[in-house]
């Protein structure tokens, strides 16, 4: 027999290689169980490092004689936009500076009941995922069934958090979206619809409720013949708010977006109805995405710094790595607003 490595003394126990890795460099987040096993196998196996250290002092680096990490980034719509494309850039970043590698794992927006997760997700070949625009419950629902460390941004309002295997980060919308709705009301304008499918996703779900506070706050009836919050075509958006768009009886005075995206549609929708944003009809969005270059710096948002969300999403994930029997654990984070002109109407006297 060949050399024995820690994947080896892993598949023994059929354990993951970062819980081997942690037992032979002292690191928390093993049992005293596991512990006894790995050394126990490793003794059995006779693998030649046990009892010294695997990394130095001076360098938090796994050995070169050894396969280093490797984490997975998880995503559905190979066409993602700059937004998401701008996080997973952060992400590698992140994990380079880390000495960690990173896979790119992209998962089908449809499947079939035949379906089965990719072999790296299942074969130890991986040791922790970060899994972000995936808004497919079942296919949610699987990969949460995995046992490897794994930390979610954002997921479907389906699926309660107490079931879920990771850690769950969030960008606040409630609060943010509260604010923005406050301050169309505070200078007059009560007619406001929403825009969003609130099932799609949890941060969608967090903006409507947002809207529907500011609106409660200020006595308002929030009408849902103008709110669009049902499902959406992933690829018939164009279409579908034109529709709900042609079939108001009145234009509302303001729309509250979901997203930087939805905004661009109605605002798109808008101009070329020969309305004015915001004169005519004021608009704001989520998101702070640069790909719509006319609406920077314009349009009303959150401005969501993905520097800062790709390198949380990092730590978050190697903490779970480190520590994965710590409680899991339900993170927002919160980013500023940013008001822009499309909002910036007169005050009604």
């Amino acid at each position: 027999m060949g050399k024995v490595t820690m994947q080896d003394i892993a598949d023994a126990l059929d354990v993951s290689r970062v819980s081997v890795w942690k037992v032979f460099n002292e690191y928390p987040g093993v049992s005293d169980t596991l512990r006894k096993q790995v050394i126990s196998k490793a003794q059995e196996m006779g693998y030649p490092k046990l009892g010294q250290p695997l990394i130095t002092e001076a360098s938090n680096e796994i050995p070169e004689t050894e396969t280093p990490i490797t984490v997975a980034v998880v995503v559905s719509r190979p066409d993602s936009s700059i937004f998401w494309m701008n996080i997973i850039h952060y992400i590698a970043k992140e994990l380079a500076e880390s000495n960690i590698n990173l896979m790119y794992i992209y998962a089908p927006l449809g499947h079939t009941d035949s379906y089965t997760l990719p072999p790296v997700l299942t074969n130890k070949t991986i040791q922790g995922m970060i899994i972000l625009n995936i808004y497919d419950a079942p296919l949610l629902e699987m990969l949460n069934e995995l046992r490897i460390p794994k930390v979610f941004l954002d997921t479907v309002t389906s699926i309660p958090d107490d079931i879920l295997t990771g850690d769950l980060v969030l960008l606040e919308g409630c609060k943010s979206v509260r604010k923005i709705t406050d301050s169309i009301i505070r200078k007059g304008r009560t007619d406001i619809g929403f825009i969003g499918a609130t099932d799609y996703a949890r941060t969608n779900n967090d903006r409507y409720l947002g809207y529907k506070q500011a609106m409660a706050n200020h006595n308002l009836f929030s009408d849902p013949g103008k709110c669009l919050t049902g499902s959406i075509g992933i690829y018939t958006y164009a279409e579908e708010i034109s529709q709900f768009l042609d079939g108001l009886d009145k234009m509302p005075e303001a729309f509250v977006c979901a997203s930087d995206f939805l905004a661009n549609l109605v605002i798109r929708y808008l101009k070329e109805h020969n309305l004015d944003v915001p004169k005519d009809v004021a608009v704001s969005g989520y998101d702070g995405n640069t790909e719509y270059s006319e609406l920077v710096n314009y349009l009303t948002t959150v401005q969501v710094d993905t520097r800062a969300l790709g390198k949380r999403l990092v730590k978050q994930l190697l903490y779970r790595i480190n520590d994965p029997d710590s409680p899991v654990e339900l993170i927002y984070l919160t980013f500023d607003i940013s008001y822009g002109d499309s909002t910036n109407f007169e005050p009604v006297k």
